[in-house]
This record gives structure tokens, sequence and C-alpha cells, in this order.
């Protein structure tokens, strides 16, 4: 029993507005299908919930585990309980962490689809979703799986955007970025800056229309501005018609080389 997690890209990432202490946004995700974690439910006799290929994550701050727990307290289903002490949760990990990738909440979205699957758990895919939101803003994308999609809200509001995934080139410097720190710096020194006018409509543009049209990724990522304060070391990888994804520190552009990856 086994899924693939992929990694997901901002094309665009705007902050609308700030309540109840967390950023509302409006951001295009789309999927990278070939860079991807694989999640694989083995066979093992399991004391306790386990996971493994996850190093240096403690459990209870793993996203998997967390969905774990979400699942049991919103199901109270017993078959849950058995499953997972006949099998462990083994984690394939491609995607980097720190990343602006989605790495942790794809895996734990993919994990909350094979679950519902193999458990035979009685949960809508929307019902999925918004237990899935309560552990990250990130998740009900993944969760809903769609190839590219709006995102808004908190990031519990997910609607599809009739696109397939762009061929793009993905590079992730050896630079950390700290999620919470970059909204942490955006909260302080940018949100009062926001003009909502200012990326009217995007959310009906075609990604590779925005890509070519906008070519200063601070327009299109709001975040890119505090992750440079955040991760100073970040200016040393930017170069000219890369674009910025999420919190970082990932950089991509739309493919045009015969390599999977460039190299910066």
């Amino acid at each position: 029993m086994k899924i693939t997690a992929p990694a997901k890209v901002n094309i665009f990432l705007k902050i609308t507005g700030h309540r109840d202490g967390y950023h509302t946004l409006l951001s295009r995700f789309m999927q990278v299908p070939d860079l991807y974690d694989t999640i694989r439910f083995v066979p093992c006799d399991c004391e306790t919930f386990t996971i493994e290929g996850c190093p240096g994550v403690p459990r209870e701050s793993n996203t998997i585990y967390k969905a774990w727990r979400a699942l049991n307290e919103a199901t109270g289903d017993l078959d849950l309980l058995e499953f997972f002490y006949h099998h462990k949760v083994v984690v394939q990990k491609r995607i980097p962490s720190q990343a602006g990738l989605g790495g942790g909440s794809s895996d734990a979205g993919a994990f909350m689809r094979l679950t519902r699957e193999v458990c035979n758990l009685k949960l809508s895919i929307d019902e999925l979703a918004q237990i899935g939101s309560g552990i990250g803003a990130d998740l009900p994308f993944f969760i809903y799986d769609y190839p590219s999609a709006n995102v808004s809200g908190f990031g519990e509001v997910v609607e599809p955007f009739d696109e397939a995934p762009l061929p793009l080139d993905i590079y992730t410097p050896p630079v950390g970025c700290d999620t919470a720190q970059v909204y942490k710096i955006f909260k302080e020194r940018f949100l009062p800056r926001i003009d909502l006018s200012s990326f009217r409509g995007w959310e009906g543009l075609p990604s590779a229309d925005l890509l070519e049209r906008i070519a200063d990724p601070s327009l299109l990522n709001d975040l890119y501005p505090a992750a440079l304060l955040a991760c100073p070391k970040l200016r040393e990888y930017e170069r000219p018609g890369w674009f910025f994804s999420g919190s970082g520190s990932s950089f991509f552009r739309l493919h045009f080389s015969t390599e999977h990856s460039a190299q910066l």
C-alpha cells in the first residue's frame, strides 16, 4: 500500500489580511508531479504509531503523526487504531524541508487520503480537508489533490484551476527558511503596505501567463522580501527569470533546458 506525495510551488502568493492571529492569502498552488515523497504502509507489529524515514523530526512534530491523531479524534474508528498496530508508515523523502515546496503538508495529505481508502473511513473529501485544515494551511490543497488551484482564506478555500502542471525547473539552495519567522517579519514590516487592487483578477489568469508577464519575484510572492530579511544568504542565489515559492527557500522557473533540474 503506497501513495505519492507531490511537491507544490506557489505561482503567486499574495497576503490579503490578518485576523485571529493568522495571515489570510490568495495564492495559486501548482503540483510538481516529478518531485514527490512516497508514503508506504508496511506490515509490522507496532506497540505504538510508528513512522520511519523522517530522521531528525520528533514523532509528535511530524505532520503525519498529527494527521493520524486528528483522524482518530474526528472518527473514533477502532479499525483505524487496529490498522496501525499492524502497519508502520515508511516515508521515502525526496522533497527538501524548509523549502517552500510543501513536503510535510503533502506527506500528511497523502497519508490522510491513503488512510481514508484502506481503513474505509466514512469521511467525504470535504470532511477530510476540513480536518486537515486544523493541522496546517497547505493540507486542504494536498487532500483535494488538484493539479492546480486557487487557494484563499487561511488555506481552507481550495478552488480547482483548469490547467495542467507546468514543466518547471526547481532549485533549492542550501538555505532553510523558517516559515514562522518569515511571516513574523512580513507582519512587522510589510503588512501595512498590502494593496488588494494590485493583484485583482490574477486568480483567473493561467499560470504561464503570470510567469511570462511578471518578471519580479517580489511582485508575485509577497513573502519574498520578508524571506530575504529572515535568510540574507538567499540573495546569493537570486537569478533573473527565477521565482520564489511559498516562504522559501526554493526557486523555480519555466523549464527550457534539457536537464531535469537546472543548476545555478
